[in-house]
């Protein structure tokens, strides 16, 4: 155990949490959920730098990035689906509409090849660690989960509060703009990142 592994484990322990904020009917809770999906965002980036500034850079924190990458997909992918499937609120996702089901294929089922991958490739003694095109998808997808997580509660807010005027109307337009087109971003980035990852290690699957 090491300061950057304690991080990444913190990030996983958070994950429940912001799973239930996000399918919250609170407006509140909802900004909660962002603010913490924001924490633990961060803290993917601050464990590796840790780990690479320290000199800590181990196997267990090779394995268990990914694992806290994929359950923090999990805890809000899965609520903004069941979040479009509720017809009393707010669900859409600009552009999109409802959160739809094939992108939870597409994202989920990248994530399941690459794991049986990285299993098989342990299986004979070579530990993969995240390429570039892996880091650049989980950006993509960070930046439009953090973008849909405030999306919810902001409508909502704007709705109650009535909000109206010249400001609102921009960041609203801009807000939009920003998760539709990230969510088109991040699923590209998801098919692209799976090939390179497969041909970049295809000596593995050789042996």
């Amino acid at each position: 155990m090491n300061l950057p592994n304690a991080v990444t484990l913190a990030r996983i322990a958070a994950c429940p949490a912001i799973f239930f904020l996000a399918l919250s009917s609170s407006t509140t809770l909802r900004y909660a959920a962002f603010v913490l999906f924001l924490t633990a965002a961060f803290s993917d980036v601050w464990d590796g730098h840790l780990a690479r500034k320290r000199s800590q850079i181990t196997t267990a924190g090779k394995l268990l990035d990914p694992i806290a990458d994929k359950l923090l997909l999990a805890s809000t992918l899965l609520p903004f689906y069941v979040i479009g499937q509720r017809a009393d609120e707010i669900v859409r996702v600009p552009w999109w509409g409802a959160f739809p089901f094939w992108a939870l294929v597409v994202v989920f089922g990248r994530e399941l090849l690459v794991t049986v991958f990285r299993g098989y490739a342990m299986r004979r003694g070579v530990v993969i660690s995240a390429g570039k095109s892996g880091k650049h998808k989980a950006l993509a997808q960070n930046l439009f989960i953090g973008g849909l997580l405030l999306w919810y509660p902001l409508e909502r807010t704007a709705l109650d509060a009535s909000w109206s005027g010249a400001v609102w109307g921009a960041w609203r337009a801009f807000h939009s703009v920003w998760t539709g087109l990230l969510l088109g971003v991040a699923l590209v980035l998801t098919v692209y990142s799976m090939i390179d990852y497969l041909w970049s290690h295809r000596a593995v699957a050789r042996r």
